[in-house]
């Protein structure tokens, strides 16, 4: 009989013919260990991101849920209260802030890299992307310099989830709490002594009037740093490990790094960092033969999706001029990825510096240690051996 165990180091290790199975075979199954439904098509995942009214996120989007969290923040609200908070964050996301982050992301990049001068091998996650990004982060929010390390420590475990006992651990939902209080303590410092950080833009901004409350703010930067920590270090460190397994690839983004923006695209597709995450139905759905009633969950599975043959052409082939339009790699529907501008600059940023100096490079571990979590998939550590 066929499993599918989302918490299983197999399938962290190699989702991939899991997800062949479930298109092929149970395109609308029921996961009896994450006690939910899984989409693996993408016709069904994009119908399902685009029909909030009755693939509800209200109840959480993560496949394990942090306590207090679902119907407080951005991605675990229905319109119209998410359209509200979407449109007083974009607000406070500007073009005009989003270009002000070029000049310090290229220093962080360049800072990191000067300390890797004459290594024959780094950690890709350690030494590099986890650190840029940390750097972004405390940048964006104008946070204190000390406690970097904790802070990111403390965002790789909110997102990780206990492989035996299939839920959040007290350590997980520890360090939630932890980072809730670090944010409501910078909140509280913040109004006080507003500046012109984003933290301080999300205080001011205003629609009709009406600001965020405290509660929000709070839940939002908590979700943010989360979010921020491991999903664009995510990013960034898959994409590092498809450019190490494609020789032709990377030797092609440092020959002419104006392809680095599709290739970062593609990335997203074949290997994404954001696996999965779920929904509640508002009502009874039948899809492929089976019935799911009000109240069930479903996983909406991207890396199943982004590798869809019903969508993209040999979609197990990495192909960095595929330009693939549509992928998931940042979710869809209203629950888009806010940070999506933001990623890509860093992300496009980090590849320039890192292929200027080190245009050569190939994975030294032949098995990964991946970050265990029902939601991400990204390595913990990705030594490379450079030229």
């Amino acid at each position: 009989m066929f499993r599918f165990d989302p918490y299983s180091p197999a399938i962290d290790a190699d989702p991939f013919p899991y997800y062949r199975t479930l298109r092929d075979d149970y395109p609308c199954f029921w996961c009896e260990e994450a006690g939910m439904w899984v989409y693996s098509r993408y016709a069904d995942i994009v119908t399902a991101l685009n029909d909030w009214q009755i693939y509800s996120s209200a109840k959480g989007n993560l496949v394990d849920e942090l306590p207090n969290r679902a119907g407080n923040t951005l991605g675990t609200t229905d319109p119209p209260r998410h359209d509200r908070l979407r449109a007083l964050i974009q607000k406070a996301v500007t073009k005009r802030a989003l270009e002000h982050l070029i000049a310090p992301t290229e220093a962080f990049c360049n800072k990191h890299l000067d300390t890797l001068a004459g290594e024959k091998v780094f950690d890709f996650v350690g030494d590099y992307s986890s650190k840029v990004t940390v750097d972004l982060l405390f940048h964006l929010f104008a946070m204190p310099e000390e406690g970097r390390d904790l802070v990111r420590d403390k965002a790789v475990l909110m997102v990780q989830t206990d492989p035996a006992t299939r839920k959040k651990s007290p350590e997980h939902i520890a360090a939630y709490e932890w980072m809730a209080d670090f944010a409501a303590n910078l909140v509280a410092e913040r109004k006080k002594n507003p500046g012109e950080d984003l933290l301080s833009n999300f205080i001011t901004a205003e629609i009709d009037g009406e600001q965020l409350k405290d509660r929000e703010i709070q839940l939002t930067v908590t979700t943010l740093i989360m979010a921020g920590i491991e999903s664009l270090s995510g990013f960034m460190s898959v994409m590092g490990l498809n450019l190490a397994d494609h020789a032709d690839a990377r030797r092609a983004l440092a020959l002419d790094p104006s392809l680095i923006p599709d290739a970062m695209e593609e990335s997203l597709r074949f290997n994404t960092s954001a696996q999965r995450f779920r929904r509640c139905l508002t009502r009874d759905v039948e899809a492929h033969g089976q019935l799911m009633k009000a109240g069930d969950f479903v996983m909406l599975a991207y890396g199943a999706g982004n590798r869809d043959e019903r969508q993209f052409e040999n979609p197990d082939i990495f192909d960095i001029a595929r330009k693939p339009r549509g992928h998931l790699g940042f979710g869809g529907g209203v629950h888009a990825c806010l940070g999506t501008s933001i990623a890509r600059m860093a992300c496009k940023i980090a590849f320039e510096e890192l292929l200027k100096r080190y245009p050569d490079f190939t994975r030294v571990q032949e098995h990964l240690p991946w970050v265990p979590s029902s939601n991400f998939r990204s390595p913990m550590r990705l030594d490379l051996a450079v030229g």
